[in-house]
């Protein structure tokens, strides 16, 4: 039950285009390691969607990126890539990147370039669970959206190591920026009311989250009171200063470590978080062991023409080429996209698939403690459909 943002008239443009049931074309980026596993799996689910609630018809368009690209030609991310994607695509599904721990000459994370590249300044990403396990032992049922600005912050690399006569350190800026805060305070509320827009889809019974609207604000403005007090500021200003937003949504604040120990201790106490890039970076993968397992938790990057569906796992090396990595999160990360270009319906037949497949539990991945296969998940998630 999660949409990204669409403002811009490229991206209302596309959802226009889409939902009249014309075509929806998809780039799909498996990239590196169990990403060759999943994003198939996915695209399997959505070409199994009932035409009812999917009228479009779609078109997939195969792209290449990724560690084991650039170990073959040189670059991991091709400009062919970039160019379909800008001409040809509605949005895409990224897989996962084998990238090194240590520097490689030439070399630089696609999925990073992506992001710059396609001005995709938000990872958004839903955290979902009617059995989450908490801090205190009680399974608490949750939906939390957690929104990462995804261009500032410490995340610009902008670092340097110096020596004195008392040995080595490093300075790294950090840049928090009031345009980059703004436009991801404005996502954060919009996709608040998309939400709750979606949950009215729902049958009361089904909807994890009751009250109104909720968007809380993740910072550390105590110390970091320039910075962080920018943000806190800019972010509230777009509240404050939009009468929509303060008539049908509520908004806290909270010091990002106070965040964290009431994350794990009342997840179902949050609805949409935004965050700085690195809090949120932090509070997101936290947040995934709330639900079990990284193979569950979807993301999607976003911007105001475009959006990257993307897993939140990484590549796996060691159990690539197996067929027993969870496409579940892969899946997800397909129905987000379907919520980006205007097909909420579609999005919602998905995520309840998946929903009453974790349910059954008869069919489940090694990392939930089955021994089903990719292709049994994939296979399942389509008979519910």
């Amino acid at each position: 039950m999660h949409s990204a943002l669409r403002t811009a008239q490229t991206a209302a443009r596309r959802s226009m285009a889409t939902a009249s049931g014309k075509t929806l074309t998809v780039g799909l980026i498996p990239a590196d390691g169990i990403g060759r596993e999943v994003i198939p799996a996915a695209r399997q689910v959505l070409e199994a969607l009932p035409s009812d609630v999917m009228p479009a018809r779609l078109r997939f368009e195969n792209l290449n990126a990724g560690f084991e690209y650039f170990q073959k030609h040189g670059v991991a991310l091709p400009e062919e890539t970039l160019a379909a994607l800008k001409s040809d695509c509605d949005g895409a599904l990224f897989g996962a990147v084998s990238s090194p721990s240590h520097k490689v000459a030439g070399y630089s994370s696609p999925i990073v370039g992506l992001r710059k590249q396609m001005d995709l300044y938000a990872n958004v990403r839903p955290v979902i669970s009617s059995e989450a396990s908490t801090a205190s032992g009680k399974k608490r049922a949750i939906d939390m959206l957690i929104i990462r600005e995804n261009t500032e912050c410490l995340y610009i690399k902008d670092e340097k190591q110096y020596e004195d006569a008392s040995g080595k350190y490093a300075i790294a800026k950090r840049r928090i920026s009031e345009h980059a805060s703004r436009r991801i305070g404005e996502m954060a509320f919009s996709m608040a009311l998309q939400r709750d827009g979606m949950r009215q889809l729902a049958a009361a019974a089904e909807r994890t989250w009751s009250g109104r609207p909720k968007v809380t604000i993740v910072h550390k403005s105590n110390v970091l009171s320039v910075t962080d007090g920018l943000w806190r500021e800019t972010v509230r200003g777009v509240y404050e200063g939009n009468e929509t937003y303060r008539s049908r949504v509520d908004v806290e604040e909270q010091l990002v470590d106070s965040m964290v120990y009431r994350m794990f201790r009342e997840p179902e106490a949050f609805d949409v978080v935004v965050a700085p890039n690195m809090y949120g970076d932090i509070i997101s993968d936290g947040a995934a062991a709330l639900v079990g397992s990284l193979g569950l938790v979807p993301s999607a990057n976003v911007g105001d023409s475009f959006v990257v569906g993307e897993p939140v796992h990484g590549s796996a090396p060691d159990i690539a080429g197996k067929n027993i990595a969870n496409p579940v999160a892969a899946i997800r990360s397909a129905a987000m996209l379907l919520e980006r270009t205007g097909y909420d319906a579609a999005a919602l037949v998905i995520y309840r698939a998946v929903d009453r497949v974790l349910a059954d539990g008869t069919i489940r991945t090694p990392d939930l403690g089955g021994s089903s296969t990719t292709t049994e998940v994939a296979d399942a998630v389509c008979k519910q459909l």
